[in-house]
């Protein structure tokens, strides 16, 4: 089936409103505020994503053998419950006032290519005892099309993130192995809710030279 972006737009804001605004938590007058923050943020920030590319400043690697796409403890977060991801931030509503998610994206390494902040919203979401924590990407650079990463910053970051592994790889994983990974999750076989066809082509080219280079081993075959 084709990738269809504006369908996975709306069906990821179809589930981010179930779980933040329409959750029996939200208080139904207040459900019409938490509605149009949920708007603002993806005007903002981009639309619902499941999970990011490898390279995505959200996601730092500790360990590139083991590759992370949602954001966890495993990227250095600390006390995230009942999130939900956009393009280039994610809500995260904890019980309590959302301090362990604050301190923990002030203690991140800094990006070259972004600043991670971490910030406190006045909003009803999820439930009256949670605390929207919005951890926001601010790319430093602006963006030619809205919210899609540029070629010129995607592939060298994609580039940056396979050759941290190249000297322990024992195989060179296919393409489409390699999509959700790469290209963020939803995608389709040449573009997704973070990059256009013409940055995931030109991703798709220089990952191949990268495997046909033999650099990570033989091409697996299963």
């Amino acid at each position: 089936m084709a990738f269809r972006a504006d369908e996975a737009a709306q069906d990821g804001y179809e589930r981010a409103r179930r779980i933040l605004v329409l959750s029996p938590g939200v208080d139904a007058d207040q459900r019409e505020k938490a509605d149009g923050a949920l708007q603002d943020l993806i005007d903002t920030h981009g639309p619902v994503v499941r999970g990011y590319p490898t390279w995505h400043p959200l996601v730092p690697q500790d360990n590139p053998q083991m590759p992370v796409t949602d954001p966890s403890d495993r990227c250095g977060y600390q006390g995230l419950d009942h999130t939900i991801y956009f393009a280039h931030a994610f809500v995260s509503c904890p019980y309590g006032d959302g301090s362990k998610i604050i301190e923990s994206v002030e203690a991140m390494e800094p990006h070259p290519c972004a600043t991670i902040i971490a910030e406190r919203l006045d909003v009803p979401f999820y439930n009256s005892g949670t605390t929207p924590i919005l951890v926001r990407c601010d790319w430093h650079e602006a963006f030619p099309e809205r919210h899609m990463v540029p070629k010129k910053l995607a592939v060298p970051l994609m580039i940056q993130q396979e050759m941290r592994m190249w000297h322990r790889a024992e195989v060179g994983e296919r393409w489409d192995t390699m999509r959700p990974y790469l290209l963020g999750d939803p995608h389709g076989s040449r573009s997704s809710l973070f990059v256009n066809q013409e940055t995931a082509m030109a991703m798709k080219r220089v990952y191949a030279a990268m495997v046909e280079s033999g650099m990570f081993g033989p091409l697996r075959m299963d």
